[in-house]
């Protein structure tokens, strides 16, 4: 009994861990993000205000078609709240919001005129 105890011990141990920071400290970074223009985003960045370049392309290799919105993570581990958000339209053209509190925004509407949080 005592070791079925010690081994139940260590799988939820195990299982804490792997659920990552957002756990640790109870604060989510999940956004989700809407395209609410009538260009598709091509490139999608977020990097903790520490970073001084951005952070590799969300999107990889997809796109954010108008009217469409995605749900992104941006826990990467170092239970920052404070990331700068950039956004590049498939006509180059760029949006910049800095300072957005992930552990507090929940939705991020890309608009004509900039990045709004929510």
């Amino acid at each position: 009994m005592k070791y079925s105890n010690l081994f139940c011990s260590v799988l939820i141990t195990a299982a804490l861990l792997a659920t990552g920071s957002a756990l640790a400290d109870g604060k989510s970074r999940y956004v989700r993000v809407y395209n609410d223009t009538n260009t598709t985003v091509a490139e999608f960045y977020a990097s903790t205000t520490n970073i001084i370049s951005w952070e590799e392309d969300i999107l990889g290799n997809d796109v954010l078609l108008p009217g469409e919105s995605v749900r992104i993570n941006l826990d990467d581990g170092s239970r920052r709240c404070r990331f700068d958000l950039k956004v590049v339209f498939i006509n180059d053209y760029t949006h910049i919001k800095n300072s957005v509190d992930v552990c507090f925004v929940s939705d991020v509407r890309i608009r004509a005129h900039g990045i709004r949080v929510y």
